[in-house]
């Protein structure tokens, strides 16, 4: 979430709305089948700095209980005299992990089912073209509801790739919820961009391979850059990245120089490599 609001009156410079709804239940039910399929000795493994696996499942239930009781108000309350919101954050996600840090792996699992059951059905019933949280990484507070719902269906999505990747496994490819993933993260590309200047009209292509096929065209305007602008003729800068590359990319899983060595780049490099700067979460 942003400290500052941005633009909440009219967000179309953010794009198409997303409508993430449907694919919490799904995603609950393969998070439930990965820890449940696996061994005791797995939940003590590394999964982000600083966490195991038994810790990021313990984050995502608070997650689901953030989101249960949140408001923005009473979290800006709770936050200690000069602590910035992303260092909030970081303390009360520490201090739950903490809270739940003797609780075997049978107990969290019933834990977020039944807490990530209460999400989904809350998520089902949310008005899209409301307001919701702000959403820092896009630059936007308060967010369109249809960009927080979106971008907390990453969080959850992201968490359970860093679980698999951490256990030996591939990341889960299904691709409308691949595809949901980064179609949300590349909406932070006019945020990212917005120190990098350029004249009215210059337009920034990203190009994500299959399995999740997406091209997203960012637009400079007189006041910012654009993802609702129409594409118009040949992009002045060009990237492609393979759908991987692209989501640990945005989670820093891995950093920008690594993407730009993946990145198949054409037109002005600046812009490319500013692009390739792109962060779609806290941290």
């Amino acid at each position: 979430m942003s400290l500052q609001p941005n633009g909440a009156s009219d967000p179309s410079w953010l794009g198409k709305p997303i409508d993430a709804r449907p694919l919490f239940g799904p995603e609950l039910a393969s998070l439930l089948d990965l820890l449940r399929g696996l061994r005791r000795n797995e939940w003590s493994r590394a999964a982000v700095p600083g966490w195991t696996v038994h810790d990021l499942a313990a984050h995502i239930l608070g997650d689901y209980h953030g989101r249960l009781g949140w408001s923005a108000e009473s979290h800006r309350r709770a936050m200690a005299f000069g602590e910035t919101l992303e260092a909030f954050i970081h303390r009360v996600n520490q201090e739950w992990i903490d809270l739940h840090a003797d609780h075997s792996p049978a107990e969290i699992i019933e834990a977020l089912e039944l807490a990530g059951t209460r999400v989904a059905r809350q998520f089902e019933g949310d008005d899209l073209d409301a307001t919701g949280l702000g959403v820092s990484w896009a630059g936007v507070d308060p967010a369109p509801k249809w960009l927080d719902v979106a971008r907390e269906f990453t969080e959850y999505w992201t968490h359970r790739q860093q679980i698999r990747h951490a256990t030996g496994r591939d990341t889960e490819t299904e691709p409308n919820a691949l595809s949901t993933v980064l179609d949300t993260f590349m909406r932070a590309l006019p945020h990212t961009l917005r120190d990098t200047p350029a004249p009215a009209g210059t337009q920034l292509q990203v190009v994500i391979d299959e399995p999740a096929v997406g091209t997203w065209t960012v637009t400079a305007t007189a006041d910012r850059w654009s993802l609702a602008e129409a594409p118009g003729g040949r992009p002045t800068a060009s990237v492609r990245l393979d759908p991987e590359t692209a989501w640990r990319l945005c989670t820093r899983g891995i950093d920008p120089g690594t993407a730009l060595t993946r990145a198949r780049i054409s037109g002005d490099r600046q812009i490319s490599e500013a692009a390739c700067q792109i962060v779609s979460i806290v941290h």
